[in-house]
């Protein structure tokens, strides 16, 4: 079998602080670092040949704390900002509460939840798809078909727009999705590259269960 792992990197100090975030370069919390920990113990009887992840160091720091948990640490990374998350733009180091109350909480749910609107200065989930899925074609899917499992450690709006090519998920279906953080989500693959199982990991197996 074929294995893409997927991990939302652990909770961030601006996640904490209800904050947008985007491509502002800010760490995780000590939660963050547990749940790091943890996505490491659930993946250590995997076998991973590779990772990815993105330029911002709070996906790094996950995938390092992954990767000694996993006791990989030897294991080829290759980071990219492709793999980045979602900009916000102008709204980024905004409280999301306040910035509800300022511009109205109906402004800001479309800004957050349409498919392709963008903030101002920012990435519609549209444009996020549009750099992640080219990125995923020709550097990581060639990974997988010649059947190396990867690991990648991202944002959840990159996450979000694999997730919604991966499933063939319509705009209404995926901005539905919630993607926890530190949570590793399994993808086996066929030799056509279809997706044939998804799921969250089973502790102290190697088995999925079926979101």
């Amino acid at each position: 079998m074929i294995k893409l792992f997927l991990v939302r990197h652990g909770q961030s100090q601006w996640n904490l602080e209800n904050r947008f975030t985007g491509w502002q370069d800010v760490d995780i919390t000590e939660l963050g670092k547990q749940e790091a920990q943890r996505a490491g113990q659930l993946l250590k009887i995997e076998q991973i040949n590779l990772a990815f992840t993105s330029k911002l160091v709070r996906a790094q720091h996950t995938l390092k704390i992954i990767l000694e948990e996993c006791e990989k640490t030897d294991m080829p990374v290759i980071m990219n900002e492709a793999l980045n998350e979602r900009s916000y733009g102008d709204l980024e180091g905004l409280n999301k509460t306040e910035t509800a109350q300022k511009f109205g909480a109906e402004q800001v749910h479309i800004w957050r939840r349409s498919f392709d609107i963008a903030p101002p200065g920012g990435e519609s989930l549209k444009d996020t798809y549009d750099r992640v899925i080219p990125y995923f074609k020709d550097f990581i899917q060639p990974q997988l078909q010649q059947h190396k499992n990867v690991l990648i450690v991202a944002h959840g709006n990159s996450l979000r727009a694999l997730i919604m090519y991966l499933e063939h998920l319509s705009p209404e279906e995926i901005l539905k999705r919630e993607i926890a953080t530190g949570e590793p989500l399994t993808y086996v693959f066929d030799d056509q590259m279809n997706a044939v199982k998804l799921g969250r990991i089973i502790e102290g197996t190697n088995n999925v269960v079926t979101i």
